[in-house]
């Protein structure tokens, strides 16, 4: 059975006709938040997901996503990272094409947790979405004033992204130290009992010790990986593209680094649930995530050039587990292939 939850509009003159969320969170036709009963679903950290496949952190918006596709239908929806307080982001350029993938620093620009309280996260829990937010600071006290304000909130899972650079560690992402790491995954962990995902950056010489910090301080679950460090320098100036000078790798190119990243991981922590991220644009490559010993994947670039791409992706991952009859009862009941 082809199901047709996605519907492509890629044009200026199809995204002005394309259904769009009214200021209550709902889609102005009905029609367009109707459910489909998913065959294949999974379960991460004891949260159920109607699908394997989610978006990831950062490259979905629910008014720009909302127009093209029933966003309800995705596994779980991973909103963009939330501050204690707005933030600008970084100077622009902040994007730049790189082969098989793009290198961007856009600085985690968003309205802050206050907002997305009272705007983002209510929408999308009206429409049925099961919601990770993402959790973003510069300190170990922005990352707690955060949580403390989503324990209560409507949000399924909260995600926490220590790729920042971090003023509490001198400037230095607090997931490259397994030490600085556990502290602070304990101390939130003491201010929640949402389910805790921890969201590991790949730029460091071995993930393992980084992920069995975040294990033993009190994560519930782990996703990865975030993005690679990448420069991208205009050979005409001789300058970087970017005005942050790097940015953050994503795309295809990187899919072998994260699924070896999800396999090594697997390997030495053999019952935490994983999220796979890191160049999904098709079931296939979710298939790989999901043989590596993920629970689950998120899809991120591919979304920035296919609007659709996460739906599509879950759609084919549906027909694909089809025929794959063990791999799908294992995720159904929160197992993994590895």
């Amino acid at each position: 059975m082809t199901t047709t939850l996605a519907r492509p509009r890629v044009s200026a003159d199809s995204y002005d006709d394309a259904p769009r969320v009214s200021d209550n969170g709902q889609f102005a036709n009905e029609q367009d938040a109707r459910g489909y009963e998913w065959r294949h679903s999974t379960v991460v950290a004891g949260a159920p997901w109607k699908n394997p496949v989610g978006t990831a952190s950062g490259t979905f918006n629910l008014e720009a996503c909302g127009r093209f596709y029933d966003v309800s239908q995705m596994g779980a929806v991973s909103t963009k990272g939330v501050s204690p307080i707005p933030w600008e982001g970084n100077p622009t350029p902040r994007t730049a094409e790189s082969p098989s993938g793009m290198v961007n620093a856009v600085g985690l620009q968003n309205p802050g947790v206050d907002h997305y309280l009272v705007d983002e996260l209510p929408k999308l829990k009206a429409l049925g979405a099961t919601v990770i937010t993402n959790v973003a600071g510069h300190s170990d006290d922005d990352y707690a004033q955060v949580v403390e304000k989503l324990a209560d909130s409507a949000a399924d899972m909260l995600e926490i992204n220590v790729s920042c650079p971090n003023v509490s560690h001198g400037g230095l992402s607090v997931g490259s130290d397994p030490l600085v790491l556990g502290r602070l995954i304990e101390r939130l962990r003491k201010l929640t009992t949402k389910p805790m995902v921890v969201k590991l950056t790949p730029n460091v010489t071995d993930i393992v010790p980084i992920a069995r910090a975040a294990v033993d301080a009190g994560a519930d679950a782990l996703s990865l990986i975030n993005t690679l460090i990448g420069v991208k320098i205009d050979v005409e100036t001789g300058n970087p593209v970017i005005a942050n000078v790097t940015g953050g790798v994503s795309g295809p190119a990187i899919k072998p680094i994260a699924v070896a990243m999800v396999w090594k991981t697997r390997q030495a922590l053999p019952h935490i649930p994983i999220i796979g991220i890191g160049g999904i644009s098709t079931a296939e490559d979710a298939l790989e995530h999901l043989y590596a010993g993920a629970n689950a994947v998120e899809v991120g670039a591919a979304a920035l050039l296919d609007p659709v791409a996460p739906l599509r992706i879950a759609e084919d991952l549906e027909r694909a587990l089809d025929k794959r009859p063990e791999l799908a009862e294992k995720l159904r009941n929160g197992q993994t292939w590895r």
